[in-house]
């Protein structure tokens, strides 16, 4: 008989009401975890709660512990909680990570042919067109629609995800947990996220550059892939770095079975450029599932639009890129330009949920939709996606 199964009807009721605090970066109750050591409340209806974390320093450490006291002030029968903090030791990790992981806590391929999981890449073939503004509301998005969403921030030379999504404040990174040879992503809005501006120790990311040649580029996104657990997703979000250079090689090499979306400015000579990522991509057999239209024009307050960076370089793209091989690829969406989309992104604070009846927002989330609708895994593939 278990410590649960054992114990009063007031500790039962508080191990009940720990069945709703999750770890915020495995997203797992912390009563299947083995996070919970001892459930004890005295005839007085005093509750205390014995807790353990992965690793002494752990990020999540006051949310885990401010949730568990309030979960266990909340159960029937219960006048008062107290909740006390230890680390486990390197046996109870080690459970801990076979739980996370499965028998033998081995490390998967997540991503393999057979993983159910959707893995969208986000491309463009020149800087400057808000690809990561895009991304980053894309997977926001996708989460507030009830997504499982990891978000890999490849663009390793020119990181900006944390920023976007508030996990970069002041020159303070959100850190990764590791738990053994096990990364966990942090969580923001929903989404877990990870880049390489995590793991640049003391150094502001501001003004720390990356300077990396292949070999090691490949190595990163390899551990990315590997060592971080994102657990079951429903879709793997990767902003890769615009052009066709060693990154998006990799990862089509690590990700063949991925689905790219291609992001490009209105103007001619970007969509020259975007097609050009596009076929990079395929090269390494992964297929194009649609063309974004980013920086569309400027609504003013008259209802006129100034399209600043002139108009028909989505569709010019889309147009390019289908044939009777690949078939059509839809223009997904055009997203306007708009300050309160930028301002909201400086700060952190996604507009797709701050302002969602922004024009950017708006369209940002109504593409997430369209991308939704395609499914998970192969039999998500199979669909089509209606073009505008």
């Amino acid at each position: 008989m278990t410590a649960r199964e054992s114990g009063s009807a007031p500790e039962r009721a508080v191990w009940d009401a720990l069945d709703r605090v999750r770890d915020p970066e495995i997203l797992q109750p912390i009563t299947q975890l083995g996070m919970v050591q001892d459930v004890r409340v005295d005839d007085a209806g005093h509750a205390h709660v014995s807790i353990l974390l992965t690793i002494a320093g752990c990020p999540a450490a006051r949310r885990i512990e401010s949730d568990t006291q309030a979960a266990a002030a909340s159960a029937s029968g219960v006048t008062a909680a107290a909740v006390t903090v230890g680390v486990m030791t390197p046996a109870q990790r080690h459970a801990f990570t076979e739980r996370v992981r499965g028998p033998g806590g081995v490390r998967p391929q997540q991503f393999g042919p057979d993983s159910l999981t959707r893995v969208i890449t986000v491309t463009s073939g020149k800087g400057g067109v808000g690809k990561s503004s895009l991304t980053a509301g894309l997977a926001v998005a996708l989460a507030a629609q009830g997504l499982s969403v990891g978000l890999i921030d490849a663009d390793v030379f020119g990181f900006s995800i944390p920023g976007i999504l508030g996990l970069s404040r002041d020159g303070t990174v959100a850190q990764p947990t590791r738990v053994d040879d096990m990364i966990l992503p942090p969580v923001a809005h929903g989404v877990k996220v990870i880049s390489i501006g995590m793991f640049l120790g003391d150094a502001d990311p501001r003004t720390t550059a990356v300077s990396w040649r292949g070999p090691m580029l490949h190595r990163t996104i390899e551990q990315f892939l590997r060592d971080v657990w994102f657990g079951d997703l429903d879709v793997l979000l990767l902003d890769l770095p615009p052009g066709t250079g060693d990154i998006a090689i990799s990862v089509g090499q690590l990700l063949p079975n991925a689905e790219v979306l291609v992001v490009t400015t209105p103007q001619e000579a970007a969509a020259d450029v975007a097609v050009r990522s596009a076929l990079v991509a395929r090269q390494t057999g992964q297929r194009v599932i649609g063309v974004v239209e980013n920086m569309a024009g400027l609504t003013q307050p008259d209802g006129t639009v100034i399209e600043v960076f002139g108009s028909g370089g989505g569709s010019l793209v889309a147009q390019r890129l289908s044939d009777e091989e690949h078939g059509t690829v839809p223009l997904l969406g055009s997203v306007p330009l708009s300050p309160a989309f930028r301002e909201r992104g400086d700060a952190g604070d996604p507009a797709v949920l701050s302002h969602p009846t922004d024009p950017a927002a708006a369209e940002v989330i109504r593409v997430a939709a369209e991308v939704a609708a395609l499914g998970r895994g192969l039999a998500g593939r199979s669909l089509g996606i209606a073009t505008r």
